[in-house]
C-alpha cells in the first residue's frame, strides 16, 4: 500500500513525539541531555499546536513529519526505523509542492542532515552561534 500524507491532529502528537525521539537520538548525537528534555517538553506544548504538521503515513502508521512556516522547513524528522527508505524525500518534495519552502536552519553538528539538503539542492548562506531557542548549538542556513 502507498504511503499517504495528512495533517495532523492533536491526537497525533503522542506519536509525532515517538518519531523526534527516536530522529533526534539517531542523528542528534551533540546534544544535552538537559537540552533533549527542554525541546521534549516544549515542542508539544509550543510549537505544534502553533504550525501546521503533516504525517507520512503507511499502514496507518506515521513515519515522519514535517512543518513549514514562511518559507522556511521548520521540522522534518523520520523514524530511525524508517530512515533511509524515502520517507524524507516524498515529504520534503510534498511540503516543497505544498508550501513553496526555499529555506531550512540545519544543526552544524548534524552533518546526515546538512548532506541531505545537499542532495535536494540547497545551498549553504550563512551561519547562526545559537539556535532558535538561544541554545548554544550553531545552525548552517541553507537556500535553494
Amino acid at each position: 500500500m502507498p504511503h499517504q500524507i495528512r495533517l495532523a491532529q492533536p491526537k497525533d502528537y503522542p506519536r509525532i513525539m515517538e518519531i523526534w525521539e527516536s530522529s533526534v537520538k539517531a542523528t542528534h548525537d551533540f546534544l544535552k541531555e538537559e537540552d533533549f528534555n527542554y525541546f521534549k517538553k516544549v515542542i508539544p506544548k509550543d510549537y505544534l499546536p502553533h504550525l501546521e504538521v503533516f504525517l507520512i503515513v503507511k499502514n496507518d502508521e506515521a513515519k515522519g513529519f514535517a512543518s513549514v512556516a514562511e518559507g522556511n522547513l521548520e521540522m522534518l524528522f523520520i523514524h530511525n526505523d524508517s530512515r533511509g527508505k524515502g520517507y524524507g524525500k516524498k515529504l520534503y518534495q510534498f511540503m516543497k509542492d505544498k508550501t513553496g519552502l526555499t529555506k531550512v536552519n540545519v544543526n552544524e553538528q548534524n552533518s546526515q542532515a546538512i548532506g541531505f539538503y545537499e542532495k535536494l539542492g540547497f545551498r549553504p548562506i550563512g551561519r547562526s552561534e545559537k539556535d532558535g531557542s538561544g541554545k548554544d548549538y550553531p545552525l548552517i542556513h541553507m537556500s535553494l
